[in-house]
């Protein structure tokens, strides 16, 4: 049997994960697409304690965690709540804040910021490939509210440039780079660093995505 897909749009989330019991499934059937085995003795046949989040072999008594080694595990956080918290940093572009996840989620400003650190670390891989196919890439700011002063890419505020592939219709794989300015060299070098040549990219009329018009990389402004 092959592991679930993922929802497709917001309605859909909403109808596969409208309960604790609905992720628990989903979470089994990805960990034990075939059904359940022990790790122990290899028997099929095991029951679930809610309280631990695990299953417990009936021949050997032996507890498989369902959330072992995955951020979630350890957490007391509803499942319900870090699916949301999943499916939010992986579609929103160009990215979420720890504010708007505890907005977003009604919970503490410490839990937002944990499960967004945690979910951001899983997304990471070292050995990471270039993201390829139709890019959407753009630039956030991050810092604090300020009085005065410039706004948008004339702020002094940190520059964060972001790359988001398109699969299916939603959020793929991600690429993120602390940058000092948004010059075309700058943005150039992101991307030709993160993204495959051939590839599509999505933008606005910004002028430093100009010069990828003439580059091997498509450009689409939108």
């Amino acid at each position: 049997m092959p592991r679930p897909d993922f929802p497709k749009s917001i309605v859909e989330f909403q109808q596969w994960f409208p309960n604790e019991a609905a992720c628990i499934k989903y979470l089994f059937n990805s960990r034990w697409p075939n059904g359940f085995v022990c790790p122990v003795c290899g028997d099929t046949e095991a029951y679930y304690i809610a309280s631990k989040r695990v299953f417990q072999c009936r021949t050997n008594k032996h507890q498989t965690y369902l959330t072992a080694g995955t951020v979630i595990h350890g957490s007391h956080t509803p499942l319900t709540l870090w699916f949301w918290a999943a499916y939010l940093v992986t579609t929103v572009t160009p990215g979420i804040s720890s504010i708007q996840l505890e907005r977003q989620l009604g919970i503490r400003h410490e839990t937002a910021f944990n499960m967004l650190h945690k979910l951001r670390s899983a997304m990471f891989n070292p050995e990471r490939t270039k993201i390829k196919g139709t890019i959407e890439v753009d630039e956030t700011y991050i810092g604090g509210p300020t009085t005065g002063g410039k706004r948008g890419r004339g702020t002094e505020k940190a520059i964060v440039i972001v790359g988001v592939e398109e699969v299916n219709n939603h959020a793929g794989r991600i690429r993120l780079r602390h940058i000092g300015d948004v010059g075309s060299s700058t943005v150039t070098k992101f991307i030709a660093d993160t993204i495959e040549e051939g590839s599509t990219i999505v933008t606005d009329e910004f002028p430093s995505y100009k010069g990828l018009s003439e580059s091997v990389l498509n450009l689409v402004e939108i």
